[in-house]
């Protein structure tokens, strides 16, 4: 039997308590040693004076499981919380135009690094500890003020090297090119947070830095998609993880992509969606980053199969997914997803069915809080079937 949000959150509340104990020489210390896996982070509060600065845990050795989402497939929640809960936050103030400066500038070269980098950081006062969970906010290990900081020199990632030089390089270019170098969405992510490329570099706080990653790539992939045949199928894609169930639908039809989601508020359900066809999205989405983490990864899988349709993503949000880790569990739960072997089915109802059979929010539910059957009432009916 799955355990309960709180039995969960309860657990990772008795680790955190466990690593503080373990560790409670840091927390009595100003400074700390230890490898950073390599990690940069930036805040957005106060912008555009933000706090910059690296994330390192108090071991030394290879710690770039600590903060690589793109390995965590098969992890459970606890831990996940907890190599997040083992970086330590060191922090300065900066403003967002302020790239030139020899601190961000070691925090570039941290960000390019080819592994775990040996760190030292000494700060004003001793950094504090996060003292409980409160299941609603992404957790962060201890954070502290910078007075100074050592990064041993490392190997750089050349195509990330040669983009951080190239200044003429448009950011959303530079995205793009490391992105098809192979580079993992996750260092593309921190590079561009920390204004690591374009003509006018600046600052951008972590969470924007995902979500504009993400959209940079799903709308360029977008450029392709669009000129590809149309796929001749009904297809359904099912992959479950972190208390959060995915279903996609791909269906004939020219480009149309909705998201839904659903999460359970104690004795009601709440939902959240969003939709565009070919001419995009031309506002924030209403479920923020994990919609274009969610059309990355389908698009992905088209500009792959080099076919586009309309898509449907269903994500119902249980309770054991009691502590939020990020996005990143979207795009690669989805991407999970893609990656299995779909059912085909005989018509869109065939697919909502077998998409939604499977959670515990009813179809109806579903189809009453989106916009999709109306999005394909409106356009060509001849493209459908």
């Amino acid at each position: 039997m799955p355990r309960t949000g709180s039995e969960i959150r309860k657990g990772i509340e008795q680790n955190w308590h466990e690593y503080l104990s373990k560790y409670a020489n840091l927390f009595s210390s100003n400074e700390i040693q230890g490898s950073s896996p390599p990690s940069v982070f930036v805040g957005s509060y106060g912008y555009p004076k933000v706090g910059i600065g690296p994330m390192l845990p108090p071991i030394h050795g290879d710690t770039q499981l600590l903060d690589s989402p793109e390995k965590w497939i098969g992890k459970n929640l606890e831990e996940i919380v907890n190599y997040r809960l083992n970086l330590v936050r060191g922090i300065q103030k900066t403003g967002i135009e302020d790239t030139g400066s020899r601190f961000v500038e070691s925090l570039h070269e941290l960000a390019m690094s080819s592994g775990s980098i040996d760190s030292e950081v000494k700060f004003l006062k001793n950094p504090a500890p996060i003292p409980s969970i409160d299941g609603q906010n992404a957790p962060f290990g201890p954070i502290g003020e910078i007075k100074s900081a050592k990064f041993s020199p490392n190997s750089s990632i050349k195509p990330i090297e040669r983009a951080y030089y190239d200044t003429d390089l448009k950011a959303e270019d530079a995205v793009m090119k490391l992105y098809n170098s192979g580079i993992e969405i996750s260092k593309i992510q921190k590079c561009f947070s920390i204004g690591m490329f374009g003509k006018n570099r600046k600052l951008v706080p972590t969470k924007w830095s995902i979500t504009a990653t993400d959209q940079i790539i799903s709308n360029e992939l977008m450029l392709d998609i669009l000129n590809f045949d149309i796929l001749d199928q009904f297809l359904v894609f099912h992959f479950d993880h972190l208390g959060n169930i995915f279903s996609v639908i791909l269906f004939p039809h020219r480009w149309l992509f909705e998201m839904q989601e659903a999460w359970h508020d104690k004795n009601s359900i709440g939902f959240g969606s969003d939709y565009e066809n070919a001419k995009g999205i031309d506002h924030p989405p209403t479920i923020a980053g994990a919609y274009f983490a969610g059309k990355l990864a389908v698009a992905e899988y088209l500009e792959k199969i080099q076919k586009q349709s309309g898509v449907m993503i269903f994500r119902e949000i249980q309770p054991e997914y009691a502590v939020p880790v990020g996005v990143w569990q979207v795009r690669e739960g989805i991407r999970e997803a893609m990656k299995s072997s779909p059912q085909e089915v005989f018509s869109l109802n065939d697919a909502i069915d077998l998409a939604t059979k499977r959670m515990s929010i009813s179809k109806n539910e579903w189809l009453s809080h989106g916009k999709m059957l109306k999005l394909i009432e409106q356009t060509s009916m001849s493209d459908f079937f």
